[in-house]
């Protein structure tokens, strides 16, 4: 049963280029512009009317656009909720700028072990991690930790869990790898791993969605019963000023906005590719957190159910609750 029928999400890639080389990821491969802010403005407009609420400004590296502050606050004064993920080489230089305008702020760090983290990331960013959590701290913020967790480094979870976000009173946000195109993901998370990510989900201070253990553990989505919501409960932008449908990382249809976001995206070629959401032959198996957490959040099903409770977790330990009734 579809609970909420707007989409709830907005994807807004600021740019894709990255001052990282994450080998997990390939979005720092692609040539790319800078959104531009007189668009911005125009479609915040359109999705606040299409009745999105949370705009995840990403990239890429979203620190690299240098009107990020200026995007930030006016996203606010608009009534949305804002995230913002990096990997902090920038933190240091932008903390002031950004203060107070993110309401979901995530600090990427991937080992507890300096060498390993950087090696993974393809630059020097360990350092700047560590420094953008006392810098935080400073100006009153509360960033989280998100760990990308893999095969490969899930035993580093328990240090930076208990020498880095305890002590800092930082929420440590668990993020399964998923795989997409030819990205080396390390392989899926074994059994016996996606039974320790579920244990670490129950800690304190650990916010781990439980439905991404279930859904890797069925198989992914189903193209013949699909979990994914992704085009219908996210709306993704590219930096070229594009709609992407029916997700950034399938990107099978760029529609142009030219500053009409609400008719281009009520329009009948985009529906059609919404339509088709989840039921693509490429969506069979697919895991990607970014589309799966909001389509757990709009239909009630067996996922919305083992959802909820983290999500509520997250919630509470984050305050963002009340940004929510809004």
């Amino acid at each position: 049963m579809r609970l909420i029928k707007k989409p709830v999400l907005c994807n807004y890639y600021l740019t894709y280029r990255c001052n990282a080389s994450c080998y997990f990821c390939d979005i720092w491969e692609k040539p790319s512009p800078y959104v531009k802010f007189d668009n911005l403005k125009q479609n915040l407009l359109g999705l606040k009317s299409l009745g999105v609420k949370v705009i995840d400004f990403t990239g890429g590296e979203p620190l690299l656009h240098q009107e990020l502050p200026e995007y930030l606050s006016y996203a606010k004064s608009l009534g949305f909720m804002t995230t913002v993920t990096t990997n902090c080489l920038l933190y240091p230089k932008k903390a002031e700028q950004l203060k107070g305008n993110v309401d979901m702020l995530h600090f990427s760090l991937d080992s507890f072990d300096k060498e390993e983290h950087d090696t993974g990331r393809g630059v020097a960013c360990y350092d700047f991690v560590m420094e953008s959590i006392q810098i935080a701290k400073r100006l009153g913020e509360r960033p989280d930790i998100i760990f990308t967790a893999m095969n490969s480094n899930i035993d580093q979870i328990e240090d930076i869990y208990l020498q880095i976000c305890l002590p800092n009173n930082l929420v440590l946000i668990i993020n399964p790898v998923f795989g997409y195109n030819d990205i080396d993901d390390g392989g899926a998370l074994s059994e016996d791993n996606l039974d320790r990510l579920s244990a670490y989900g129950k800690m304190r201070n650990i916010y781990l969605n439980e439905a991404f253990i279930d859904l890797r553990r069925n198989g992914g989505n189903k193209v013949a019963d699909p979990v994914c919501k992704a085009a219908s409960s996210s709306i993704v932008i590219s930096p070229f000023n594009e709609l992407v449908v029916p997700c950034y990382h399938l990107g099978k249809k760029k529609f142009p906005i030219d500053n009409n976001l609400v008719q281009l995206y009520n329009s009948a070629a985009v529906q059609q590719h919404i339509s088709l959401e989840g039921r693509m032959p490429e969506c069979e198996g697919c895991t990607i957190n970014c589309y799966m957490q909001p389509s757990f959040a709009v239909e009630m099903n067996q996922y919305f159910w083992k959802a909820l409770p983290s999500t509520l977790k997250y919630n509470s330990m984050k305050g963002t609750w009340k940004s929510m009734l809004k």
